[in-house]
């Protein structure tokens, strides 16, 4: 089945409104292992519904929560950043709402995992450590300035950075000593030859962004990179989602 566009249930959430949501079945008779897909800081794009769509095709049962459905993206994407700095906020109520669903559907598989994109890793990274997931994979996502107390009790998390993102300077050495650190499970790569955003098929974000940000970034296609990227992550699922 395509990809449709649901509202994700949150009994007596005070905001008002409707939280949308992407929801993906793989096809077969299940069940799937389930996985709460984080977007990017450009909410659910093109970009993001191919992730959704490449997730959906290998097995697994995704569903992405639009952190952006209420409010007008401008004012979402500072209620979202405020959530992701401090650590808890309605960003977070969406994600557990959209895992609720995948739990309740039947056909969900037990564990679900965690997947997030640029802002949407910074996410999976701070989930990782809530108890409520199997595994978690961050992908060029921000480290919180606490790494260590993030980790805490952290589920199994694989994580893959762009050696040519000059906005993350350092960050997949760090998790990995963290993680080693703490005896967490763990696969985390800097991949040299890709940039930010380099699972991306297509380019990411406006066209000025690109420009201004593309050299800071290193954005561009990293196929190569991208690949060997989401064979680690699917062998990952497989064995901590089975």
């Amino acid at each position: 089945m395509a990809l449709t566009d649901i509202v994700i249930p949150q009994p007596g959430d005070p905001r008002g409104g409707e939280l949308r949501g992407l929801l993906g079945v793989p096809d077969g008779p299940g069940p799937f292992p389930a996985l709460v897909v984080v977007h990017e800081v450009f909410g659910v794009d093109d970009a993001m519904r191919d992730h959704l769509e490449r997730l959906r095709g290998l097995g697994y049962l995704v569903l992405m929560p639009d952190l952006f459905s209420r409010g007008g993206r401008r004012r979402c994407l500072v209620a979202t950043f405020r959530a992701l700095r401090e650590g808890r906020g309605p960003a977070f109520d969406d994600i557990a709402a959209a895992r609720s669903l995948l739990l309740a559907r039947p056909e969900a598989r037990g564990t679900v995992g965690v997947i997030g994109f640029c802002m949407g890793g910074g996410f999976a990274l701070l989930l990782a450590g809530s108890g409520d997931f199997g595994a978690a994979s961050v992908n060029y996502g921000m480290l919180p300035a606490d790494l260590d107390d993030a980790l805490d009790g952290a589920c199994p998390i694989v994580g893959s950075f762009g050696g040519r993102d000059r906005t993350l300077p350092g960050a997949a050495a760090r998790l990995e000593a963290a993680l080693a650190a703490r005896g967490i499970e763990h696969d985390v790569a800097e991949c040299p030859g890709a940039g930010h955003a380099f699972l991306n098929e297509r380019p990411a974000g406006p066209r000025l962004m690109r420009v201004l940000m593309g050299p800071a970034m290193g954005l561009g296609p990293a196929p190569e990179e991208a690949a060997d990227a989401w064979s680690r992550i699917h062998r990952f699922f497989q064995r901590q989602l089975a």
